[in-house]
């Protein structure tokens, strides 16, 4: 199965935003995240729907929303219609998990669920059947650059032991040395911030060093 490695513009450059998108590009990223943060969920606060249609103007690659924000169903239809392909919720903030994931999709977006080191993977059981892809979180949403959590492989074998179809995504801490743990463990998508918009030898070789760790 491929690895796919998603860049988060979180850790990016924001006055030369859509030069850095379409270097990732370039380098053979396969997805671009963009990280909503309202300051409420999280602590921090980021983008919001026009940093997505920036993003989408500058890329042929899929755009993942990965929306921090309380209430997030509120939001949906603004990050469809700004072109993101696939929208992930936290399943911590909302009490109406099946109705925003079909939303979602009846959006024409894919559906993303996303899981805080602490929330454990069997509160996703009766959702995986409806979504496309669980995003666990490998650090505590909010920040990037923080170090990775150690036990999370352990988290990633349990949630890919409940479904062998289901994408799954690591978010923190994701780079050259621990990329391999959490493929090991059964993670296809893995979004890197600082690891390549931070990487000494620039992006496209931030890039290569987790796609040679992998491969």
């Amino acid at each position: 199965m491929k690895i796919e490695i998603v860049p988060s513009i979180l850790s990016a450059d924001a006055g030369r935003l859509t030069e850095q998108v379409k270097e990732a590009e370039s380098a053979g990223a396969d997805r671009i995240q963009v990280d909503v943060m309202d300051g409420h969920f999280v602590p921090n606060l980021t983008f919001g729907p026009l940093v997505v249609e920036v993003v989408r103007r500058a890329t042929s690659l899929p755009v993942e929303a990965h929306l921090m924000v309380e209430r997030p169903e509120r939001f949906l239809e603004e990050f469809a219609k700004a072109g993101a392909t696939l929208i992930e919720v936290q399943v911590e903030a909302t009490t109406s998990l099946y109705r925003t994931v079909q939303t979602i999709k009846e959006l024409g977006a894919r559906a993303g669920v996303a899981i805080n080191p602490a929330t454990p993977v069997d509160d996703l059981r009766e959702i995986l059947p409806y979504i496309d892809l669980v995003n666990v979180m490998t650090v505590e949403p909010g920040f990037g650059g923080q170090k990775f959590i150690p036990h999370s492989p352990e988290k990633l074998r349990r949630l890919r032991a409940m479904s062998t179809d289901v994408e799954i995504e690591v978010d923190g801490g994701i780079d050259a040395r621990t990329a391999p743990l959490v493929v090991a463990a059964g993670a296809t998508v893995l979004v890197a911030g600082n690891s390549v918009y931070g990487y000494k030898g620039g992006i496209a070789a931030g890039i290569k060093a987790i796609r040679d760790a992998v491969d």
